[in-house]
């Protein structure tokens, strides 16, 4: 466990980036490095468990991934398909819940079905929370959220007057969830490229050289050490603080 508990980060949010990078660098075919890279969704999962934190949600294909040749989609789903038949049963013995946010179209049927029966299967679990974002885009849920938002007050369920930050977010797809309080993206690149645009906002920010498939354990400790070793200020200032 961390040193500081109470500085643990309640929900980690993880762009896993770097697989076929990872796999190019070692001379192997691209879907190795995604299927290196479910295995170490698996130990993080492991890992953020037994460190306490409450919520972890994975990057795990967004809307924008279906301009990727068909035949690295087609892989990518076969392994979300093998990671939902060895894994659900396993997070849900632990007391485990999995949630997924995105929108279902393309997604095949088979698969939206069986991530319906994983969520269904789980869903009165009090455990952490694994959140995988799937077909996820932070521009579409903003712009679906307001549409709904927006059907509501055209229906009379809602009045203008009642459109604030809270009740805005409770129209995203990541409605009762709390905001990310740590970001972790791998490979070294330092953005956040159209992923959870608006639960963001204040979240700390960890940028990992590592290629996703080098991510491990101690890694997701090192992350978690320098996050608390930040003083989040939410646009305040520290008290001790002389103002001029």
């Amino acid at each position: 466990m961390m040193k500081e508990e109470k500085n643990i980060p309640g929900h980690v949010a993880i762009i896993m980036d770097g697989n076929g990078r990872w796999a190019k660098e070692k001379g192997l075919a691209r879907t190795e490095g995604h299927r290196v890279g479910v295995e170490r969704v698996r130990e993080i999962v492991r890992a953020a468990a037994s460190l306490g934190i409450k919520v972890v949600t994975f990057f795990a294909f967004s809307t924008e991934n279906w301009l990727r040749p068909k035949q690295e989609i087609k892989v990518l789903m076969r392994f979300l398909d093998i990671y939902l038949r060895r894994e659900i049963k396993q997070l849900h013995k632990k007391n485990i819940r999995f949630l997924v946010i995105g929108r279902s179209d393309p997604i095949p049927a088979y698969l939206q079905n069986k991530l319906k029966d994983a969520q269904e299967l789980t869903r009165k679990n009090t455990g952490m929370t694994v959140v995988l974002a799937l077909n996820y885009g932070g521009r579409q849920e903003i712009i679906d959220a307001a549409k709904r938002f927006a059907e509501d007050l055209l229906q009379g369920k809602r009045r203008i007057e009642q459109l604030d930050e809270d009740t805005f977010s409770s129209y995203l797809y990541t409605a009762g969830l709390p905001d990310p309080d740590l970001l972790i993206r791998t490979s070294g690149e330092m953005r956040i490229s159209n992923f959870l645009l608006w639960q963001l906002s204040y979240a700390e920010m960890y940028f990992s050289k590592k290629y996703w498939p080098d991510f491990k354990k101690e890694d997701l400790k090192q992350a978690i050490e320098e996050y608390s070793r930040r003083e989040r200020r939410f646009g305040r200032i520290d008290v001790s603080e002389k103002v001029h």
